[in-house]
């Protein structure tokens, strides 16, 4: 039961909240170092099992036998089953190429592809996420690090659960990510137009809407809103949500964002126009326009960076959007969306029946007219 503070002076429960905060934190920072080194113990282990060639040397049997020594000589210890044991070994050969001294590395780092600041921030990365993360991205990519490293990335930048880990690989994350086609690079100075690019994706997953029949700007809109937790967490990193419909007075005119953000990371607003249709090349100087009136009315100097623009189309001609965007000095990204599978898989894993497939085909008909 929460019971109340014995003292009552206001400079006594400010210190114990205090206190409280400051425990909390040391709390958090004790956990992470336990958490890295367990990792850097489980990856020496791994780096001694495949360096002594402990296998071939001490027999199939081998991961079994050092199991049951481990238990034996460590009673206390949960870690040192033969699974956990084979993933050590594997979260060894994962890494190895990033964090070894190894002939891949010193070319990287000749070729100023990595920098020393870079390989120590992609050890810290991987020794700071829980070993139940690690798991995961050694069962799926166990002979591709670089993408493992970008989820690793992903899941210490962003704080996500195991449950959000899972969600966002099999939205094919990697391979959307900073793909939206943009003219940052050109509109934006140079210290900000990378990380710009890279809080884009191509093309949005907005699945979670659970839109799979007719549906209008409106309605897309609003179910984006309606699913707003999982709608900044496909924007990705630092999203902050300002409005709908978002007016803005000019001269004698209203007229209406669509969805209004900021983004902390970038230090700007973030206009995001919504098309059901085909992009064309009007779409590009409407939103132009309202990068534009937002730089003038709600940018404030000092603060804010100038405000950048998204339209998320649902279908576009890359080279009409790329023409599009070399017309406008406004920096602007082109991206498009997609919705749900064409039918929903069905709760008791039968197969759709056909009345079910056509009527998701004529459904998709009628959205792309």
């Amino acid at each position: 039961m929460k019971t109340s503070i014995t003292i009552l002076d206001k400079d006594y429960k400010n210190w114990i909240k205090a206190l409280s905060s400051r425990y909390r934190k040391s709390q958090i920072k004790a956990a992470l170092k336990v958490n890295d080194e367990m990792l850097r113990f489980y990856y020496d282990l791994g780096k001694d099992i495949v360096n002594m060639k402990a296998e071939s040397k001490w027999g199939s049997g081998f991961m079994k036998n050092l199991s049951s020594d481990l238990k034996e000589q460590n009673p206390d210890a949960t870690c040192f089953s033969p699974t956990n044991l084979l993933y050590m070994k594997n979260f060894y050969l994962l890494y190895q190429s990033y964090l070894e001294n190894t002939p891949q590395v010193e070319e990287q780092l000749q070729n100023k592809q990595f920098t020393p600041q870079l390989v120590e921030q992609i050890a810290s990365d991987i020794f700071s996420i829980p070993w139940g993360h690690h798991r995961f991205l050694i069962d799926k990519f166990q002979n591709q690090p670089q993408k493992a490293l970008f989820f690793v990335h992903q899941t210490v930048e962003n704080g996500w659960s195991r449950d959000t880990l899972l969600n966002f690989i099999g939205t094919d994350l990697y391979e959307r990510q900073g793909k939206a086609l943009t003219n940052f690079k050109n509109t934006l100075p140079d210290e900000t137009s990378d990380l710009a690019q890279e809080l884009t994706k191509d093309p949005y997953n907005f699945a979670f809407t659970g839109i799979t029949t007719k549906y209008n700007e409106r309605k897309l809109k609003e179910a984006l809103l309606t699913n707003i937790t999982q709608f900044l967490l496909e924007l990705g990193t630092g999203f902050a949500y300002v409005g709908k419909e978002y007016r803005l007075q000019i001269g004698e005119k209203e007229k209406f964002i669509d969805l209004l953000f900021y983004n902390l990371s970038l230090s700007c607003y973030v206009v995001v126009e919504v098309k059901i249709g085909e992009f064309d090349f009007a779409d590009v100087g409407q939103l132009g326009g309202y990068v534009v009136s937002c730089n003038h009315i709600l940018r404030k100097e000092g603060r804010d960076n100038p405000t950048i623009g998204l339209l998320v189309c649902k279908q576009k001609d890359n080279l009409v959007a790329q023409y599009a965007l070399e017309s406008s000095s406004q920096p602007l990204g082109i991206s498009e969306y997609e919705l749900a599978k064409l039918y929903p898989e069905k709760v008791d894993g039968t197969m759709p029946t056909i009345e079910e497939i056509e009527q998701g085909l004529a459904d998709k008909e009628e959205t792309n007219k």
